[in-house]
């Protein structure tokens, strides 16, 4: 009996060293994915999960160790990514706080870099070598539709909204999907960071914060066989926080 191989599908992720890119990471890993990560830190040892099929997760993850504010390095580091690519998910993000009369500009530039133009520059340089019925995920937020003290990571966020409708539009011809994942709170590191301890979360009305494995969930969905007819979207993870409560 002829036994046959199936490859591996490939995603490039960014932001996986951490939060929800390392979350969507393991996720894809454990399915059989191979990975090619993108971060400013390297792989942390987590990554390494048990795989359930596809041989051992180690085998089947790449790492690009680069700043995505330098656009000249990430051009450099991605030249160096060959062959067909299954989806790509931008999961990079920065996040500072401010409210109106002590915005910083520079804060503002930052976000945008990492958040949109860096999304936009992976993209750009990896289309070319999406297959026919890949996959685009953006990783948005529910401040996208807007948040006091958080007005230009909100306006990055409701940004990645029009990039992905246009992609969308682009690529239909390709069957190439484009969504945009936007939870709500969610238990990462960007919570803890410092530069947003004046505007602390809030708790969602379900009573917790959202869960990264959650979020990769429904990243997986989006890119497996059953949401090949979802495109142009926003899906929002918001633990209730959407919703009009008496």
């Amino acid at each position: 009996m002829t036994t046959t191989t199936v490859a591996a599908k490939h995603a490039v992720i960014t932001g996986a060293s951490s939060g929800i890119g390392l979350a969507v990471a393991h996720r894809l890993l454990n399915e059989g994915w191979h990975v090619t990560g993108v971060s400013r830190r390297p792989s942390p040892s987590t990554i390494h999960p048990p795989a359930q099929t596809g041989g051992s997760a180690s085998s089947r993850l790449s790492w690009l160790c680069v700043d995505l504010s330098d656009v000249e390095a990430v051009g450099q580091a991605l030249a160096t990514v060959t062959g067909d690519i299954d989806a790509i998910i931008h999961s990079a993000g920065l996040q500072r706080t401010a409210k109106l009369g002590a915005l910083n500009m520079a804060d503002g530039a930052a976000m945008w870099q990492v958040n949109v133009a860096a999304a936009s520059y992976v993209v750009n340089a990896l289309s070319g070598q999406l297959v026919a019925g890949g996959r685009i995920v953006l990783l948005g937020s529910r401040t996208m539709q807007g948040a006091a003290g958080k007005s230009h990571y909100a306006a990055t966020k409701a940004a990645l909204l029009g990039l992905c409708r246009s992609w969308a539009i682009e690529l239909l011809p390709h069957a190439i999907t484009v969504n945009v994942v936007a939870p709500g709170p969610t238990d990462t590191p960007m919570l803890k960071d410092p530069a947003r301890s004046d505007i602390p979360p809030k708790t969602p009305p379900l009573g917790r914060l959202i869960r990264p494995d959650e979020v990769a969930g429904l990243v997986s969905f989006l890119l497996g066989p059953d949401a090949g007819a979802i495109t142009g979207q926003h899906l929002m993870m918001c633990g209730g926080a959407s919703l009009a409560l008496p």
